[in-house]
């Protein structure tokens, strides 16, 4: 079994596709148009698995709420130093800045897209 994608609702597309492109550092592949909704398919540069992005044409006013059960995405970065410029002059916080988790021989950050979504960025120690 090989796991292909996991797909994310998002109440402003350009916000998402701006986290994900420009920070992150996916690159869009290609998009789906359904009745109801486009999706957007993003992947890193050295991996096969895709975020899908799905913009529903009728999105709630408020966005949508995560659940208590997903935790969050990890990314993998070469350079917490770069990645740390970056997220600075694109005007992004930290949830939880920079620090060395010995147990797994990294430094590890957390970020949250603009829907609220924790993702982990890891640099490999």
């Amino acid at each position: 079994m090989k796991i292909l994608h996991a797909m994310i609702r998002v109440k402003d597309i350009d916000a998402s596709m701006k986290f994900y492109t420009e920070l992150l550092g996916l690159k869009k592949t290609h998009e789906i148009k359904l009745d109801d909704c486009l999706l957007h398919f993003l992947k890193g540069e050295d991996s096969d698995f895709e975020i899908e992005l799905t913009e529903n044409f009728e999105t709630p006013k408020d966005g949508y709420e995560n659940g208590s059960t997903f935790g969050h995405f990890a990314v993998e970065t070469k350079n917490m130093d770069e990645f740390d410029k970056k997220l600075k002059e694109l005007n992004y916080e930290y949830l939880y800045e920079p620090f060395v988790m010995e147990e797994a021989e990294s430094k590890i950050a957390f970020v949250k897209d603009p829907d609220g979504n924790e993702i982990e960025i890891i640099e490999k120690l």
